[in-house]
């Protein structure tokens, strides 16, 4: 029975024959216990309605749209079932006759519920903004050099292929080129455009204007009757100064402009003076690349003392105050700290 005993219970027999106890078992040691995981948030998916702005029919029905998702990118998704408006093509809005949506905005961040609906509006054929400038500028520069150099059904035959007497005509023609040459090379390498698109149409009736103005201007200056202005070299002289001065400042601010956005980037800031003197005029003016504009065709106006230079300058600066009153605009919309003593496009008065 002893043997049996100690066999069962594992332990060894002492000298005087008693069982001796079995040693203690070692502690278990303690379970390290796994952090709980937290659970991840559902996602809740938008589902997106597009509808036409003028006949409110259903035109697509975006299913488990990202919340984070973009404006530009439902864009993106409304063109892959309507492949004929591409997203430069399609204006998104909330409200049919409502203000088009920045590609920028993202959906949850807009005043929708789970189920969105959109309207969406055709902008019709768009043409890239620098295909636009390119043909406005080319346009001019080589129709002023047929007028200059004469080419024949322009002037009477005996006129073909002769150059004028008066040394401001080649003076003129200069000037008018340089001005040109520097908008084709701005657009090629200084400026960064917040929007890359612009309505096919409008190229036709912003040719119609450049072209039409730069035939009717250059056909007077280079006129073989022309005369040259009444108070001669003098005034020729300082008009010269003036239209080079404010040739410099409209570059000097177009490259502050630029430096303003990063590349590829849709950002706004308010624009500040620099170290370069001709940004100066900041401290006054909304839209100085306006004011140099207006002063280089002043200048051109003086040299020549043509009327349609006179007329054309008068139409620019028209058109150029209603932009530069919008813009002004903008800046007061947007920026709170938008320095209160700048006017649109001329110091104190507009």
């Amino acid at each position: 029975m002893d043997a049996l005993a100690l066999e069962a219970t594992g332990g060894k027999k002492a000298a005087n024959g008693v069982a001796a106890a079995a040693p203690p078992l070692p502690a278990a040691a303690p379970v390290k216990r796994k952090p709980a995981k937290k659970a991840k948030k559902a996602v809740v998916f938008f589902e997106v309605e597009i509808l036409d702005a003028k006949t409110k029919d259903k035109l697509c029905f975006l299913d488990k749209v990202e919340p984070n998702a973009t404006i530009g990118e439902i864009k993106s998704m409304f063109h892959k079932s309507h492949p004929q408006w591409y997203p430069a093509r399609q204006s998104i809005r909330l409200d049919p006759k409502g203000k088009s949506l920045k590609d920028e905005d993202v959906l949850q961040h807009l005043p929708v519920g789970t189920t969105a609906t959109f309207y969406f509006r055709d902008l019709g054929a768009q043409i890239s903004w620098v295909t636009v400038f390119l043909t406005e500028y080319t346009g001019p520069l080589v129709i002023y050099l047929m007028f200059y150099f004469r080419v024949p059904f322009i002037y009477a035959p005996k006129y073909d292929f002769t150059t004028s007497k008066h040394w401001v005509v080649h003076l003129a023609c200069m000037c008018h080129s340089f001005h040109y040459v520097k908008r084709l090379l701005e657009t090629l390498f200084v400026h960064r455009f917040s929007h890359g698109t612009m309505p096919l149409r409008n190229i036709f009736k912003n040719c119609t204007y450049y072209w039409g103005f730069a035939a009717w201007m250059a056909y007077y200056i280079n006129h073989p009757l022309y005369t040259p202005p009444i108070y001669g070299e003098q005034q020729i002289r300082l008009a010269l100064i003036l239209f080079l001065f404010c040739q410099i400042g409209n570059f000097s601010i177009h490259i502050a402009l630029r430096n303003l956005r990063p590349p590829g980037s849709k950002t706004r800031k308010i624009p500040y003076p620099t170290k370069n003197p001709f940004t100066w005029i900041f401290l006054l003016v909304s839209c100085p690349n306006y004011t140099y504009e207006l002063g280089s065709w002043l200048g051109f106006t003086l040299m020549t003392q043509c009327l349609p230079v006179a007329f054309f300058t008068l139409v620019g600066f028209i058109q150029m105050t209603v932009w530069a009153k919008g813009k002004h605009r903008s800046y007061l919309k947007e920026f709170r700290d938008y320095p209160p003593l700048r006017s649109p496009i001329l110091p104190f008065i507009l």
